[in-house]
């Protein structure tokens, strides 16, 4: 899932999304209200998730959630505040936010109302991604092969899993290196303009390491795609 962060502490803002990251998610940060709005006009369908400070510069929390919803904009939002009363509770909850978390919290708290945005959003929940004896681990940042226990398991790193996933959500489709870019790094990153090929480059040199032949094809001039045609069944 792709999240959009708006938090102005610079502190809290920056362990959120570490521990986001480490959890699979692509996080875009920004540290107030209107640059927030930008991101969302920009890439309107890209993000499944938005987390928004009450108490931001610019928009606030609050404007941004009505916001959404007067563009009829589902987004699911996990509001943070330190305005625990319960006035406010209700006044965040009847602006379209869909949960909220008063500071301070503990981030296992945080992921666990994420994981609750999941359960009631269907759209939200990691697919279960397995392509003939091909499937992804969510639970272990792993790739199983094999067509019964026990698997063969080859460990990955986030952006290895990330990749892995969003191609085989796409199957057989070639998707651009620019779209990979834009989808899997946040956009405060800036990453070098070859850094798809070199993540391909290092995903395919692991699976050989593994003894296993890698079905993402290289299309000159066009991009990447996960050939279903080259997987076992």
């Amino acid at each position: 899932m792709r999240i959009l962060l708006a938090e102005d502490e610079t502190d809290l803002g920056l362990a959120v999304k570490q521990v986001l990251v480490s959890e699979k998610y692509v996080v875009d940060w920004v540290t107030d209200g209107t640059q927030a709005w930008d991101y969302l006009e920009s890439q309107w369908t890209d993000y499944t998730v938005a987390i928004f400070d009450w108490l931001l510069p610019g928009l606030s929390g609050l404007e941004l959630c009505q916001r959404l919803r007067l563009h009829q904009n589902p987004l699911p939002v996990l509001m943070l505040t330190a305005l625990g009363q319960a006035e406010n509770r209700v006044k965040g909850l009847d602006a379209g936010a869909d949960d909220y978390l008063v500071k301070p919290f503990v981030m296992e708290e945080l992921l666990a109302r994420l994981r609750a945005l999941q359960r009631r959003s269907p759209q939200l929940q990691p697919p279960s991604l397995t392509i003939g004896t091909f499937s992804l681990d969510y639970g272990n940042n792993a790739l199983c092969i094999g067509r019964s226990e026990p698997y063969q398991t080859i460990p990955l790193t986030v952006k290895e899993f990330q990749i892995l996933a969003y191609l085989m959500q796409n199957r057989d489709r070639i998707i651009p290196g620019s779209k990979i870019r834009h989808q899997l790094w946040d956009l405060n990153e800036e990453p070098i303009s070859n850094v798809v090929a070199a993540q391909m480059r290092l995903l395919r040199r692991k699976l050989a390491s593994y003894g296993c032949d890698c079905p993402i094809e290289t299309i000159p001039g066009q991009g990447y795609r996960f050939n279903t045609s080259l997987i076992e069944y």
